[in-house]
């Protein structure tokens, strides 16, 4: 029992860190392309629903890079933690707000 013990202790993440790094970057690039349209969608409709949109839409992307940058420096040491719960719902509620705000500018 005490060799399985070693042989997890002694386990080597490989590329794993890496790969989770690149796709919170790949999240991070597509809520910037949803902040970015929204911001496109807003100046060209003028209307005060559509500035308020752009408004929230600037505070959950700026609230999503944060969790992304935190998130992103811990998976530099060598055996990264796991993903606290309030950063895994603060992640989810961004991501459905953005949701939101992308359909609430477009409409």
């Amino acid at each position: 029992m005490t060799e399985g013990t070693d042989r997890k202790r002694d386990r080597d993440p490989g590329l794993q860190p890496e790969r989770t790094r690149l796709a919170w970057r790949r999240t991070t690039l597509a809520c910037t392309v949803v902040a970015v349209l929204a911001v496109r969608q807003a100046v060209q409709d003028d209307s005060a629903v559509a500035l308020a949109a752009v408004a929230l839409t600037a505070l959950v992307w700026l609230s999503f890079l944060t969790v992304a940058h935190r998130r992103t420096l811990t998976l530099t040491t060598a055996r990264p933690p796991v993903l606290p719960a309030h950063a895994a719902t603060a992640t989810a509620v961004c991501t459905v707000l953005l949701a939101i705000c992308a359909v609430t500018v477009m409409l």
